[in-house]
């Protein structure tokens, strides 16, 4: 796992963590190291994605996670335009999280009992990462 310079210790106390987020968590994890130059990071208590420095992508656990969230939820950067289609389509799925940047979505990732549909969230993060990463390393994934 590539890890950020700088940041804090990656692993913190997930000792409580139900099994079903370590799934949840473990899924976004191998779809956001996937991508090409990815790091993983720990920021506001909790794993964050970034490339070349820049974040795209942030696991949110209820659990550790010092806000009023109260759903595990994946927040990703979104294409202009892209957060307000989706928030009107399904907002019990899609919310505006309260940090990220402009543009940012929230995804709901512990919705259904088996899982969140995995090639959607793999959209997800690949539309976050074309979003910062430079061009040339977006041309990768094309």
């Amino acid at each position: 796992m590539r890890v950020l310079d700088g940041f804090p210790a990656l692993w913190c106390n997930d000792a409580c963590m139900p099994p079903a987020t370590e799934d949840l968590l473990a899924g976004v994890r191998r779809l956001c190291l996937a991508l090409p130059e990815v790091a993983e990071g720990l920021t506001h208590g909790g794993e964050t994605w970034f490339v070349r420095r820049r974040s795209f992508a942030k696991f949110v656990n209820p659990e550790k996670h010092g806000l009023d969230e109260r759903h595990v939820a994946l927040w990703a950067a979104a294409p202009p335009g892209a957060r307000q289609e989706l928030v009107a389509d399904d907002p019990r799925r899609f919310f505006v999280p309260r940090f990220g940047g402009y543009d940012w979505v929230g995804m709901r990732l512990d919705l259904q009992p088996d899982g969140p549909d995995w090639q959607e969230v793999t959209e997800i993060l690949t539309d976050a990462y074309r979003q910062v990463a430079p061009k040339f390393l977006v041309a990768r994934l094309d």
